[in-house]
């Protein structure tokens, strides 16, 4: 006798969730001559570069699976990195929906002889998680949220994405 459909769990269901801190992801490089422009700058590509490589490992941190890069929503360069610095990334998950998750990068240039440090760069990617043998999206664990400031970046993920769907839903209907 076969099973009816509401007798097979859920993937989901079976997906336990996970606290924030189970994905915070942490790298670091010192920037050498061939990252900089003429000004001995780190060029906003490699910064970007860095940012989807740090935003993908809190991604598949959470998520147990391969991730890809669905979207980059925002990315914001406060201060320029300078040659000879350490470029260090910081990035966590700040919220899951069903197959894909918003990670927050917060990117820091640090003196290497003073250890002094400056924000320079915050961006927020969205990833899909990738089953490892269908090649298809597959669910992601929720989140465990347990201080006012994950709970913050929670909602502002949500109204993010919110506004991200609009866009890409009048996009569309401007086509036809």
């Amino acid at each position: 006798m076969s099973k009816k459909k509401k007798d097979v769990p859920r993937i989901e269901s079976a997906l336990k969730a996970k606290p924030i801190s189970a994905s915070r992801s942490e790298m670091a490089e010192v920037v050498l001559p061939a990252m900089t422009n003429p000004l001995g700058k780190l060029l906003g590509g490699h910064v970007m570069h860095l940012v989807d490589i740090a935003a993908a490992m809190a991604a598949s941190r959470h998520s147990n699976s391969y991730v890809v890069t669905a979207s980059v929503d925002y990315i914001d360069f406060r201060n320029p990195i300078n040659i000879g610095e350490i470029v260090i990334l910081k990035s966590q998950v700040n919220r899951v929906f069903h197959t894909s998750m918003e990670v927050g990068v917060n990117v820091f240039s640090e003196k290497a002889l003073t250890g002094e440090r400056k924000h320079t760069t915050t961006a927020y990617v969205t990833f899909v998680a990738i089953d490892a043998i269908t090649r298809e999206p597959r669910s992601v664990a929720p989140l465990i949220l347990k201080t006012a400031d994950e709970k913050r970046r929670w909602q502002e993920a949500g109204a993010r994405r919110k506004a991200r769907l609009a866009l890409r839903y009048k996009k569309r209907h401007e086509k036809d």
